[in-house]
């Protein structure tokens, strides 16, 4: 199984490559224990993906200290690989979005594969929860993916607002909708989503969320191809800032027929740094789980 890791984004708002700061006792990154994570889940190959121009910091400071254990290749994304008919508007500068991101992976996965955010801390229980379900035996008359899915409450950040996909799922916790909100936070105490035509919706705290940590099959690179290439047509009067977000690439296959999707509930907190202000808490959580036992003071031998 190989692990996918969504590495391409500098961080805006975060100020910095974010990927790449230490948050660990020896130097580590958050992708240090995503990767660690994953290799104790039975994940065997990991492809980074990137923008071509950090290849060398990236080999410097994460690959080259972790291809010891796991095998370690790296995809970039470009914008300018689009199918041929289209423009990239001049004004142009950010990528297509993370569906598009996950495509400019296919020549390096072969099988099985997770898709992670680099800068999100998922902790150990949702790499094992994915990879039992990719091995487990299923019928062969579509394709079944499935994604870890976070109580929204647990996923918050004191310092800002976040993008979650918010899911809705049927009695047997498969996933029927999964609509993408760009703006979420506690507004007056009170977990809530913005709308520019609505304003504040509140949320109830249970809602379960995806956080772009997916596992799929090797054909999901075809519904990714076609629907990206739909994506382009429907927006091609206005290319400037549209994006193929992962989540809706998703729903398109379910609503196809071609797939189903099992939510994996999990009940842990997420920790990110999706601004700067939110490395401290994951420097403590990091702290706390070390003194536990869960991870070792030098994730790395090396």
């Amino acid at each position: 199984m190989t692990l996918v890791v969504m590495a391409a984004g500098m961080g805006s708002r975060y100020g910095g490559l974010k990927q790449l700061d230490p948050v660990g006792p020896s130097g580590e990154f958050i992708i240090d224990y995503a990767v660690y994570d994953a290799i104790k889940a039975g994940f065997d190959k990991v492809v980074f993906i990137i923008k071509e121009e950090n290849l060398s910091v990236f080999k410097e400071t994460v690959g080259n200290r972790i291809s010891g254990y796991i095998r370690v290749e790296y995809a970039f994304q470009r914008l300018e690989d689009v199918p041929s008919g289209y423009n990239i508007p001049i004004e142009r500068i950010k990528p297509w979005g993370t569906g598009h991101a996950v495509l400019s992976a296919k020549s390096q996965v072969n099988g099985s594969f997770a898709v992670i955010n680099a800068d999100d801390f998922y902790g150990g229980e949702s790499y094992k929860l994915i990879a039992d379900y990719l091995n487990k035996s299923k019928d062969s008359t579509k394709a079944h993916y499935c994604m870890a899915g976070f109580v929204i409450k647990n996923t918050l950040t004191e310092n800002g607002h976040v993008a979650r996909g918010i899911c809705e799922t049927d009695n047997n916790d498969m996933l029927v909708n999964v609509t993408e909100r760009t703006k979420i936070m506690r507004v007056d105490g009170n977990v809530s989503f913005f709308e520019e035509d609505k304003g504040w919706t509140r949320v109830d705290e249970e809602t379960t969320v995806s956080m772009n940590c997916w596992g799929f099959e090797q054909n999901f690179f075809d519904s990714l191809e076609k629907g990206f290439a739909s994506f382009l047509e429907s927006n091609k009067n206005d290319l400037s800032k549209c994006e193929y977000y992962l989540p809706s690439a998703v729903k398109e296959s379910m609503s196809s027929g071609e797939s189903d999707v099992k939510v994996l509930l999990t009940g842990a907190k997420w920790y990110g740094v999706t601004y700067r202000d939110d490395r401290a808490a994951v420097l403590e959580y990091i702290k706390e789980q070390i003194e536990k036992g869960v991870y070792p003071k030098k994730l790395w031998a090396i």
